[in-house]
């Protein structure tokens, strides 16, 4: 509801004009300013008044792809994280940890974490009720709790102003919505009348929603440096970077000359395709009643709303705990989004095995990995990583050696079988890696922050800089590019193999004695978007919010998934 203008009884919205389309319009006007005097000041709705006229249902063919698959901007996004960016257990828990590490800044953490999180009721100011909490609001039984609880809703996206897209000063959530209370969307002359007479929203081309640097403004985060008693030091830390890390590859459309491999952030994320690849075309509303609306024929392209991301852990916790953690997206829709998600997974990376050779007791290899994402790899949030299992079987099939191999909690485990040290909170952080020797060194691609003393840190209010970070580069990264200084890899140089898009790391390990031949290769690239340490450091603190997530973490699956395999044999 607008929180500011109350809606008719009925309530009819026809309010995205359209879903967001990923391949480039035909060129078109720019955004025009408002007129002065007919702008009534920014506002946002929920996501419930968009449901009416661009949800699925059984009696219109609107929104379908070609085999009769509901594909609605609602329904599929329901089921996405930024749907469920204030119901997400972990975000909970590590906003608590931030408070707790800094509580006389309980105030500005909140409020910050919520400017993207909640961006719908951050948008109209939060109240917390003289609770000293702006968290409150999630709780909160009124129209603001209902507008923080709608997550990275509809009206915000499609309501940003192109103005300074892509440039510091709306990184961090610093977007700024149209006061003429205009929504955008990439098609020409859209259809103005129902969602203008009952929701007060104005359709309006705007081409900047089919660009990256839309995404940047909650996808470049800046984070205020605290010392170890939890006082600001005035500096910045660029804690989540995956704009930039665009920007600065192969894949980046913007400039004028556009990468090799050009391609915006919603290409990948809000896929124009269906599942088989094939481009869609569709009606993109239908009426309040149920049926197709004949003034809007069919369009494409056309985005799906998946908001594809890394997140099978949430998701899957978000499906099973569902009624628990407030979910209000049907079982179908969290699925749709864990099949896509788990589908990206399998094309973000390549592995090739090469070298393969024994020599008596000894054997050694040689294990190339490829970045095929647009962005480092993994990106966002540090408390993802991804890293290779090297196992190493005979000719009966007996593991001979094992490197990266894992228990059921997702540790990763050494020679003697128990998680190794670098899995424990307080733990040393295991070096990047050239070459790997023995089951007790593996080979990692993650980042670690640094506190202002140069010391590993998990909370990240008190990180400064980076203490490692080798995450895969995209291709065309290029360490002289504006954004290369800020999105440089730490810890590597002594590392000639890393390098844009792939690393190479060579193995050369000692086989028990008596090991018969042939012997089989597996590598597997491995990922987690909750890394077992990070999990090991979040719940060192007790909080009600940490208290809750064990809980849900202590049920979840938390096998990692498999970006890539290679296979190869030796001693034939």
């Amino acid at each position: 509801m607008l929180l500011d203008q109350p809606l008719p009884a009925l309530t009819l919205a026809a309010l995205l004009l359209t879903p967001v389309v990923l391949a480039p319009a035909a060129p078109g006007p720019s955004v025009p300013p408002p007129s002065p005097q007919d702008a009534p000041g920014p506002g946002v709705l929920e996501s419930d008044a968009c449901a009416l006229c661009h949800s699925n249902v059984d009696t219109a063919s609107a929104m379908r792809d070609a085999d009769g698959g509901w594909m609605s901007p609602y329904d599929l996004w329901s089921g996405s994280m930024m749907a469920n960016s204030t119901r997400d257990p972990l975000w909970r828990a590590a906003v608590s940890v931030e408070v707790a590490a800094a509580p006389a800044h309980r105030v500005a953490i909140e409020s910050e974490c919520l400017r993207c999180h909640a961006p719908l009721a951050h948008a109209v100011g939060i109240d917390d009720h003289g609770t000293g909490s702006p968290m409150h609001v999630l709780e909160c039984e009124s129209r603001q709790g209902d507008l923080a609880r709608d997550g990275a809703s509809c009206t915000v996206c499609h309501g940003m102003l192109p103005d300074g897209l892509g440039t510091p000063e709306t990184f961090s959530g610093h977007f700024r919505l149209d006061p003429a209370r205009r929504l955008f969307g990439p098609h020409a002359e859209p259809f103005p009348g129902p969602m203008l007479m009952h929701t007060g929203f104005t359709p309006t081309r705007g081409d900047h929603v089919m660009e990256s640097r839309l995404c940047a403004t909650c996808h470049t985060l800046e984070t205020a440096v605290h010392d170890l008693e939890g006082e600001p030091t005035g500096a910045t830390f660029l804690e989540q970077a995956p704009y930039l890390e665009w920007r600065n590859s192969a894949f980046s459309d913007e400039g004028e000359v556009p990468g090799t491999r050009a391609a915006s952030c919603q290409d990948c994320h809000l896929p124009t395709s269906d599942a088989s690849g094939r481009p869609l075309e569709a009606r993109i509303a239908r009426n309040p009643m149920g049926f197709d609306w004949p003034p809007i024929g069919p369009r494409a392209p056309y985005g799906r709303h998946l908001f594809v991301g890394g997140n099978t852990l949430m998701l899957s916790i978000l499906r099973d705990h569902a009624e628990e953690l407030g979910v209000r997206a049907p079982a179908g829709a969290l699925e749709a989004a864990l099949e896509a998600t788990r589908a990206s997974l399998r094309r973000a990376a390549r592995v090739e095995l090469a070298d393969v050779r024994l020599a008596g007791d000894r054997l050694s290899f040689a294990a190339t990995v490829e970045n095929r994402t647009g962005h480092k790899l993994p990106t966002g949030h540090p408390t993802r990583r991804a890293w290779l299992r090297a196992v190493v079987r005979d000719a009966g099939g007996a593991v001979v050696f094992a490197s990266g191999a894992t228990d059921d909690a997702g540790r990763i485990l050494g020679a003697d079988g128990r998680p190794l040290p670098t899995e424990h909170a307080g733990g040393p952080v295991e070096p990047h890696r050239d070459v790997v020797r023995s089951a007790d060194e593996v080979a990692s691609y993650r980042a670690v922050p640094a506190d202002v003393d140069g010391r590993p840190t998990h909370v990240l209010l008190r990180a400064a800089s980076w203490y490692v970070d080798d995450r895969l580069l995209p291709a065309g990264w290029r360490a002289d590019a504006p954004d290369g200084p800020r999105t440089a890899p730490v810890g590597t140089t002594d590392d000639p193999d890393f390098a844009a898009a792939t690393d190479r790391v060579r193995y050369a390990v000692a086989l028990p004695p008596g090991t018969r031949g042939p012997l089989t290769v597996e590598l597997d690239l491995l990922y987690q978007p909750l890394s077992a340490r990070w999990a090991a450091e979040l719940l060192r603190w007790e909080t009600d919010a940490t208290e809750s997530f064990r809980a849900l973490l202590e049920t979840a699956d938390r096998t990692p998934s498999v970006l890539a395999s290679a296979r190869a044999t030796a001693g034939l």
